[in-house]
């Protein structure tokens, strides 16, 4: 095995995760719910620790640097309805995870765009974007486990946190969508 695909092999755990995390959430088995929420941990690990390291193998690609973004999109949009399905009586719950996957995927198509138009560094990951990352990563994971461990009721934690990662979720969607307003209006104008 080479040392240099390893990110790229992290890239794709996380997608074959998304199976696993969901067969052992609904799995008739006791303590499903804490294997669901390390299953998405593991996999919110490697989004942080592939990039990293391709950066420090010097391992980047184009298809890394694409499919990066989407194992990310996936894990975390499957994550999000498991929730909401969940606790589907908390409105909050659920605005903040349509609030979130609407993002996602506008962003996403934001920066698809952008990379055509040779600007996608007008729209790169801010600090802001990291944080509001990390914030529903952890959010997802505390709700997806929902229990408590050590004295923690990690559920508990969890719903802050997701309101949290929703209002980073809106603030970083303006941020990006008027960082890339000039180069929509000025491909609207040389179109017309």
């Amino acid at each position: 095995m080479n040392v240099q695909s390893i990110p790229m092999m992290m890239t794709w755990s996380r997608v074959v995760l998304i199976p696993v995390f969901l067969i052992c959430y609904y799995a008739p088995i006791e303590d499903a719910r804490f294997w669901a929420g390390l299953a998405f941990m593991i996999a919110a690990i490697t989004d942080w620790f592939d990039g990293y390291l391709a950066r420090k193998l010097g391992s980047d690609s184009k298809l890394g640097a694409f499919l990066d973004p989407v194992a990310d999109k996936l894990i975390v949009a499957a994550a999000l309805i498991v929730v909401a399905a969940e606790y589907h009586d908390n409105i909050w719950v659920i605005l903040s995870a349509v609030v979130i996957i609407m993002r996602e995927v506008s962003i996403s198509a934001l920066r698809e765009w952008m990379a055509e138009n040779n600007a996608r560094e007008v729209v790169a990951v801010s600090s802001l974007g990291k944080i509001k990352t990390a914030s529903q990563l952890a959010a997802l994971t505390w709700l997806i486990y929902g229990g408590e461990l050590w004295g923690v009721d990690w559920g508990q934690l969890g719903f802050p946190m997701l309101y949290f990662a929703a209002v980073l979720t809106v603030i970083t969607w303006v941020q990006y969508t008027r960082a890339a307003l000039p180069e929509i209006i000025r491909s609207t104008q040389s179109n017309s």
